[in-house]
């Protein structure tokens, strides 16, 4: 990764999403020596990864700093109590990133003042590598420190821009969200497995791995997801009665609709 830092990146938050992406950061060439952690209580694990890493730890905001980029990875509930004390921390050239739920660009303003901000929506498999995010930069964000936010975006998967605030509910609702669909998906397939008579431990089995290895071919092929699934849909075949009860009209479509829904309408309600 190439960036240029006029100073430090303070990672606001060191659980499991911020430490995944601090350690992605020194994985890719940002020294951890640029890197200040600030948690009054890391989880012990994460602590001793990111020292290892030679990452800095603070237990508030650190002292006489100006920062290049300020990521915040609190919970919501605490961003109102958290966020003031890091107002001093903001130079001209500071830029803010969010990845808290629920909480725009005008709440964290309240609490920063105004400044170049990204609203981001990463997912889960981001501790992995494996995450997307979707992500909203306000007018002030400069062009270089949009592709700087990419670049630090990037070491958990892709980026997506969306064009306004209001489509980062819809980002949650998708992708943030996401993976529980895909777990729950494979929680219903093992007990369908059951129900037929296999041991529920081999059905669950049968079931993450069926979910894992269409993802991975989902995530290598070229192909449209819709062309995929035409490649093992053999006419008259098994696969195509049972995708004739998924995709008929009260099918797997309109209950995604309406779950999908819903998840974007609780996200629009939560950001007020």
């Amino acid at each position: 990764m190439s960036v240029s830092l006029a100073g430090p990146i303070v990672l606001i938050g060191a659980g499991n999403m911020g430490g995944a992406m601090a350690m992605g950061w020194v994985r890719n060439g940002i020294a951890g020596s640029q890197i200040i952690a600030a948690d009054p209580n890391p989880p012990e694990a994460m602590k001793a990864r990111l020292g290892e890493g030679g990452i800095q730890f603070s237990s508030g905001a650190p002292a006489s700093v100006t920062a290049s980029v300020i990521f915040v990875a609190v919970k919501p509930q605490v961003m109102d109590k958290v966020l003031p004390a890091y107002k001093a921390l903001i130079g001209k050239d500071t830029i803010v990133v969010s990845i808290a739920a629920g909480k725009t660009l005008g709440f964290l303003e309240e609490h920063l003042g105004n400044a170049p901000m990204v609203r981001a929506m990463p997912n889960t498999p981001a501790m992995i590598g494996r995450g997307v995010t979707g992500a909203f930069a306000n007018p002030l964000v400069s062009e270089a420190q949009r592709k700087l936010v990419h670049a630090l975006l990037e070491v958990s998967g892709p980026v997506e821009w969306v064009e306004t605030e209001a489509l980062i509910d819809a980002v949650t609702a998708l992708s943030g969200s996401g993976p529980a669909y895909v777990f729950y998906l494979a929680e219903c397939m093992a007990e369908a497995g059951r129900k037929l008579g296999l041991p529920a431990d081999l059905a669950m089995r049968l079931a993450r791995a069926t979910v894992s290895g269409a993802g991975e071919l989902l995530h290598q092929s070229p192909d449209e997801a819709a062309q995929l699934r035409k490649n093992v849909t053999s006419p008259g075949g098994t696969t195509a009665a049972a995708l004739a009860v998924l995709m008929a009209e009260d099918g797997m479509q309109p209950l995604f609709d309406a779950a999908i829904k819903a998840a974007r309408d609780r996200a629009e309600e939560l950001a007020g």
